[in-house]
């Protein structure tokens, strides 16, 4: 029986821990991370689904200590595997596998490489993106594949909408891939690195707006850190906007960035003259609606540049 040694998080982590354990892999071992008490955690446990399954789990700070390396070659694992999981793992760890040592990635390799990958293709416009499997090397994502699969980025997509795509994605690209990795008759294709970039994590403060950009780069912003993540927001004159959803307008209005009231809904104008409509908005953690806008703030609100 192929034996593996399992680094996974996330409902990826949880998906493809499952592929593995449905097709038969011997998992001598998961490691994941503890859920940190600062962050919402809104996804599916490993570790859950790994003590379900009787499988030795841990959770380890640095995966790369001496006493972790030690127990993974331990295991005298086929395979090492890593879906999600948040930390790079150096070359100890990546040749203590007999058969190689493989990652599940949110993008289409070679693009998006690095952290969030999902969030960073929304900001960008893409309209599709997917699930990579690939060999692990130290540089990171950026070993040759073993298999991808596209899904769409329609328009409206919140980045938590296409995280769920790319979860499918990425569980059918390893089920397929799978039996011909584990007969050693997979055949990999070398990444062209030229093609794609590296990007790196996203912080709260990262989702402020700057209204003096489009309003096609303001939406794209707005659904990709929409809830689950922290929000797309301001800080105006009656205190903080935050804006969790919008809708293109199909008619612009050139003039100074502002958050106003039309036929019972409100817009917002960007700096391009394209409008908004803003669907879900909290204003100092309240939520904004019209009738709030117009009996508050005379039904409009100056918005700030922002960051550039």
């Amino acid at each position: 029986m192929t034996s593996a040694v399992v680094f996974a998080y996330h409902n990826v982590g949880v998906r493809c821990l499952s592929v593995l354990l449905a097709q038969g892999v011997d998992v001598k071992l998961v490691l994941t991370h503890e859920d940190s008490p600062e962050e919402n955690v809104w996804f599916g446990s490993v570790w859950n689904r790994a003590l379900e399954h009787g499988v030795p789990t841990v959770a380890p700070a640095d995966p790369n200590a001496a006493d972790v390396l030690a127990r993974v070659r331990a295991c005298e694992p086929d395979f090492l595997f890593s879906f999600y999981y948040r930390q790079m793992l150096k070359t100890p760890l990546l040749k203590s596998a007999r058969h190689g040592a493989y990652n599940v990635h949110g993008s289409l390799l070679p693009k998006y490489r690095g952290r969030v990958p999902v969030n960073w293709a929304i900001i960008h416009g893409e309209t599709e993106t997917g699930a990579t499997l690939h060999a692990m090397i130290e540089k990171p994502d950026a070993g040759d594949i073993v298999d991808q699969i596209a899904v769409p980025i329609l328009p409206d997509d919140t980045a938590h909408e296409v995280l769920e795509k790319v979860t499918v994605a990425a569980e059918m690209t390893l089920h397929r891939s799978l039996p011909a990795l584990l007969a050693g008759t997979a055949k990999l294709t070398p990444q062209d690195l030229s093609k794609g970039s590296y990007y790196g994590g996203r912080r709260p403060e990262d989702g402020a707006i700057a209204w003096t950009r489009s309003a096609r780069e303001i939406h794209n912003l707005v659904r990709a850190v929409t809830r689950p993540y922290p929000g797309a927001f301001c800080d105006t004159a009656a205190g903080r906007l935050v804006v969790w959803r919008t809708l293109m307008a199909k008619k612009s209005a050139p003039g100074a960035a502002a958050l106003m009231v039309e036929n019972g809904g409100l817009l917002a104008r960007c700096g391009d003259g394209g409008l908004l409509k803003v669907l879900d908005a909290e204003l100092d953690g309240k939520a904004l609606d019209a009738e709030t806008l117009n009996a508050k703030h005379g039904g409009m609100l100056a918005l700030p540049e922002g960051p550039p």
